[in-house]
Formats: structure tokens, sequence, C-alpha cells
């Protein structure tokens, strides 16, 4: 077979044959004695097979081993037992966090009478160990596998791949230009013979084949969703470009990961290039499907990566990935995407499974250096907004509206939502009352600051939290100081003015500040507050301010919000605090006491800065309470700068699946 590469930049070795006695062993017995491999660091297993070890000293210390470990060496594949009961792959598929394993070029494992399979075993075992926080979903090699393509390489190959079928591991495999030559109509091979169709079908995730099969799909779970990845000969023929085309097309709504042995190559300073048959791929296949995202290779070095425009104007995300030119021939070495759909975050790290496995003693100079690669390269972090990337193909869909009757829980004391009040923009009346849907009549009306002008509120129908009840918000436009704007708050008469809350509350609410959101102008603006001073109400704790008010829920002089009470149990306030909040987007806060202690939820989830004293109920002086103004020494002192959704009150302290986010 022949498997010149006319690619300039391709920098696998070159070889006219894969004859034991050609150029092929020539390049391998370089690169190995180069990378110090052979010499004083080879030894011989009694079965016959060459085992390198990692240093000169390694053939000793595995001899030394060998009393120890009924006699068999540590480098040994047949002192491995891949079917220990540790040994095991059950992925959380809705886990939010969760990893692609990618693994390159392995050929220098699996080169003739040089069979060394323990690298690639110990990479296996990582994935089989179960590691929770690696999640990991799915492995996909590269190509490469072997270095000549000869039967007995991938025969051995093959062989370890059994422990990823024994525990029915999801994963795919392609070839390389060292494991076939011509494109993916060169029918049966050794590589065909051993990773059949009837063999990928095995795995759990697997979709389909070409009908040559040296094309595969697979449709993997994770971060509660399926994603489709392409595992695609080295060089597709036409038949295999619209194979790959139907594929994709097939699935309309799925992330599509492409993974081949060639598309890029990179410098020296990691940035990449389509080789010629990459252009190829790209112009034939990746650039015309909006759900390719990203596209994975190896067979050159050094590593790099590019992000290109598909014709959609999107980022597809090109890595290469490829360690055979490193000590040890790379060691087997992984490389974990793991996928954070909660930060819309993929973290990137290469490191090598076998020589951590090392004891320490073994662990050589060199070795130590591949462990765990850092560079900028190796180990990186791409930011995909998930929903964003896929929303041209599989939007997520709003969630529906709720009517209030099923926001009415148990103890439920008012519920304000804005939705079909007036038309997008237009401003709130100030006649118009904004009635309480609980029933109770804590209605709310609106108040304007003297001298206030324009459009202080205003109804907004696009603006509203994905998990809102009501799909509509009202917009604020405090202006500072002097203070412009205007607010609401309960009718003189509301119930809500004389309550104490003695047996616990939860106040929650929507809200969103503007990305341009200022301090300066806008710190200290309520968005849930309560007329009556500290000092009225007989106040006089250590932390008192006698002309703040009895209760308020405020942003902070940063964008924290702080919950700041006189309970009816204390001299002086309460204060439970949130972290420093992004700008720009909704929000849910639900401040939650339970008859003993306050404690704030954003978005669900409880924030730290919560105070342990006891705080039982709220001091009322029979005002109103306000939504969307902040009272300070008896006058109105500022108003919120952004858009407030569904508020509701209960009189009891509710579990976080009672939120309205729930």
């Amino acid at each position: 077979m022949n498997h010149e590469h006319e690619d300039p930049h391709c920098q696998c070795p070159r070889t006219a044959d894969f004859d034991s006695a050609g150029p092929a062993a020539t390049g391998r017995r370089a690169f190995l004695r180069n990378a110090g491999l052979v010499g004083a660091g080879a030894t011989a297993l009694a079965s016959g097979t060459t085992v390198f070890g990692p240093a000169a000293s390694a053939a000793a210390s595995a001899a030394a081993a060998d009393a120890k470990h009924g006699g068999a060496s540590i480098y040994d594949v047949t002192a491995i037992d891949t079917d220990a009961p540790g040994a095991r792959w059950d992925p959380d598929p809705d886990n939010p966090v969760f990893t692609l394993v990618v693994m390159p070029d392995t050929q220098y494992m699996f080169d003739e009478d040089r069979i060394h399979p323990a690298p690639m075993e110990a990479s296996f075992r990582y994935i089989l160990s179960g590691d929770q926080d690696a999640n990991v979903v799915f492995m996909a090699h590269l190509g490469d596998l072997t270095q000549n393509g000869e039967a007995r390489e991938f025969a051995a190959a093959g062989a370890v791949f059994e422990m990823l079928d024994r525990k029915k591991v999801a994963y795919s495999v392609v070839a390389g230009n060292h494991d076939v030559s011509g494109d993916d109509q060169r029918g049966a091979t050794p590589y065909s013979g051993t990773f059949t169709k009837a063999r990928a079908a095995k795995s759990p995730s697997f979709g389909g084949a070409s009908p040559d099969g040296y094309n595969t799909f697979h449709i993997f779970r994770g971060g509660g969703r399926d994603w489709l990845l392409l595992g695609l000969d080295w060089r597709l023929s036409p038949a295999g470009f619209a194979w790959a085309n139907q594929v994709i097309a097939d699935h309309p709504t799925l992330p599509v990961i492409v993974t081949t042995h060639e598309v890029a190559y990179a410098d020296d300073s990691g940035t990449a290039y389509l080789s010629d048959y990459g252009q190829q791929l790209w112009d034939g296949l990746i650039k015309n499907h909006d759900q390719v995202f990203l596209s994975l290779n190896g067979h050159y070095w050094p590593p790099g990566s590019t992000t290109l425009s598909n014709a959609a104007g999107h980022d597809v995300h090109v890595h290469i990935t490829n360690y055979q030119d490193r000590y040890y021939g790379g060691a087997a070495m992984i490389r974990t995407y793991r996928f954070d759909m909660r930060r819309n975050t993929v973290d990137v790290s290469t490191f090598s499974p076998f020589i951590r496995g090392m004891a320490t003693s073994q662990v050589n100079e060199l070795a130590g250096q591949e462990m765990e690669l850092t560079s900028a390269v190796d180990r990186f972090s791409m930011a995909i907004d998930f929903d964003q990337r896929f929303g041209g193909f599989a939007p997520v869909a709003a969630r529906p509206a709720r009517p209030a009757a099923k926001m009415l829980t148990r103890d439920t004391l008012a519920y304000w939502r804005f939705d079909g009040g007036g038309a997008d923009g237009s401003a709130l009346g100030d006649s118009q009352i904004i009635r309480d849907l609980s029933g109770k009549g804590n209605d709310l009306v609106k108040e304007n600051v003297p001298g206030t002008t324009g459009t202080p509120v205003s109804w907004s129908t696009t603006e509203f939290h994905p998990d809102q009840p009501a799909h509509g918000s009202l917009r604020f436009t405090g202006q500072g100081h002097p203070t412009r704007g205007a607010w609401l708050q309960t009718v003189p008469n509301a119930p809500l003015n004389a309550e104490t809350f003695q047996h616990g509350y939860t106040f929650e609410m929507f809200f969103k500040l503007p990305a341009d959101w200022d301090s300066s102008q806008s710190a200290w603006s309520g968005l849930l507050s309560r007329w009556g001073m500290s000092s009225e109400a007989g106040k006089s704790g250590g932390n008192t301010d006698p002309q703040e008010p009895i209760a308020t829920l405020s942003l902070s002089g940063g964008s924290e919000l702080q919950w700041n009470v006189y309970p009816l149990n204390q001299p002086g306030a309460s204060t439970a605090w949130s972290h420093l909040l992004p700008l720009g987007q909704w929000w849910h806060v639900a401040i939650v006491n339970d008859g003993k202690v306050n404690r704030m939820y954003v978005n669900g989830c409880e924030e730290g800065r919560n105070p342990s004293t006891p705080a039982i109920g709220l001091t009322t002086l029979n005002h109103s309470w306000l939504l969307g103004g902040y009272e300070y020494a008896g006058a109105i002192n500022q108003i919120h700068n952004g858009w407030i959704g569904d508020v509701r009150i209960t009189a009891r302290p509710l579990r976080i699946d009672e939120f309205m986010n729930a």
C-alpha cells in the first residue's frame, strides 16, 4: 500500500510501503531512538513482545515488580484485569456537565512486532473509571490506530477496544492514512475486518454506517440533549460526501461534531489552517450545515485550533490534536472536552492516563512533562452560548405562560403580574390600577416623583424571564439624583400594609437590570420596599439607620441584592445579601423566612451571605408597600432602573420547588 502524503504540511513519517525492512521501520526506530525509548530502556517480555519502558531503569523496576505481581511485568498487558468490578461505564445523560474524550494517533503503540497496548488500556481505564465529575458520555478515536495497517497490528488494537465493547461504552473509530489507503470505496482491509459495522452497531450510540462501512454516525446524550457525531473516513468519496450530508439532513435538530483524521494543520503558534483535503471537507459538508459547530482531527502536529464562519455566519471550532511526536509516542494521550451547559463553556484538557498511573518512582523527567499538557493549545476553554448557537435549527421553546390561578398557592397574600395591561412600550397610565390577583385587595397604584416627565413606567410584552408565569413586565426608568420617575404602591387600605408575617413568609419576584445600569445613578434603588422609617418603629439596635425603611429589597452600591428588614424580635436590622449579579439578564429572587431566620435564593440557589440570627416576622407601621421605589428619611429617595416581572408574596416559607420559576 502506498501512503505517500502530497500535502506539504503533513509531518507524518513518509512511508513507501509497510515492509518491516523499509522506510517505515527506519523512521519508527529513529523516532524511538530520539525519544529514548530503545536501547537500555527496552525489555522483552517472556511472551516475546517488545515493551518500551519510560526510562532505562523501567526494565529493572518492572523486573523487581514481577514477584509482587505474580511474575507479570507491570508493562505486560496480560497483568491488567479489564473486567475488574471497578471498571464500569455509567454516565448521567442529563447531568449539565459531561465529557467527550478524544484519542488521536496511537500508531506507535501498534507498529509491527513492537506492540505496546498498555498506554491505550490506561486511557480506556480512565473512561471506565466512573468518574462522576468527568461524566464521560462518548469516546472518539481520530484515526491512525496503527503504523502500517497490518492485520496483526489491528488484532492487537482491536483487542484493547474489547475493554469498551464489554462495558458497552459509546465510542467511534475512524481510519487514518496509516490504517488504509485511497478513499472509502477501497474495499476490505484489516481495518474494516477489525472495526466492522457489526462491531460498531454494538455501541449504544450507533446510528448507522455508510454501505462501505468506513463512515459511521452516532447519537449520544449529554447535558439533557442529543448530539450527533460523524466518524468519517480519512478520504471521503463522492458517495461518502453524499452519505454524510444526508445523515445531517435526516437529523435537522441535532448539533453535530465532525471527527475525521485530517481537516486542518497548525503552525508553531497554534493557529490552524484547513489542509487541501480539509478545504474539500469544509466546502462539501461542514460550511453549509449550520448544525456543525465542532470539527476534530489528528494526523498533523503540532496541535492547534481556529474558528471559522460558516454559510450562516456562525462559528465552527476546528481543532487538531496529535501527540505522536512527543515522548513515548504520545503515550495514548487523550483530550477531554468537558461541556458545562450551565456555564455555556467547554473546558479542554490534555493528559496521559498511562503516565498518571505510573508509580512515582517510575515517572522520569520526560514522562513528568507529559503527564498533563498545559500550554494554550492543550488546555483552554471555549465560550459557546449553546441555546443561541443552536437556536437556528433547534430553538429552545419558550415556557408557556401560566394562568394566574395556578400561581395562587396556599397562603398567597398578593400576586401582581404585568401582562395584558398595554401595548409594548406604552405608558402605564396614572389612573391604571394593577390588581392583586390573589383577590386579597392588595392593589397597586402609580405615584410620580414631582417634576417627572416622559414615560417613567411602561408596559413590556417582549421582556420577561423565560420561567416567568406571565409573559410581560413593567419597565421603570429611574433617573438617579435628583430623583425622577414613578413607582407603584399598595392602596391605603390594603391588608398587606398591616401584615407582620409572624409565622414566616416568602417574597419572590423577577427582575432585570439594563446592560448600562450605572451604580452612580441607581445604587440603593428599591425593587420592593415599605414606607416607614426604623426610628418611627422605635428601632435602635447597633446596626440601625434611623432614617432607612423598615423593610426593603434593594440594589446595593453595586448590582447586589440586599434584603434589609427590622424583625419583630430584634431592636436592629436583619440583612441578607446576594452575590454581584451580571447586568443585562433576568433574575428570580426569593426571600424565605421559616419563622426563625431569613434566607435569600437567586434563581433557586441559596446565597451564602445570610444571617443566622433569629428573625421573626416583619415590623409594620401600617403604611403601603412600594414596588420600584425606595424611601429614605420620609421621602422617595431612589427609583428603580430596569424591568420588574411577576411578584408574589406568601405568608409561609415556600420550598424551592414551589417558587414561581420552578
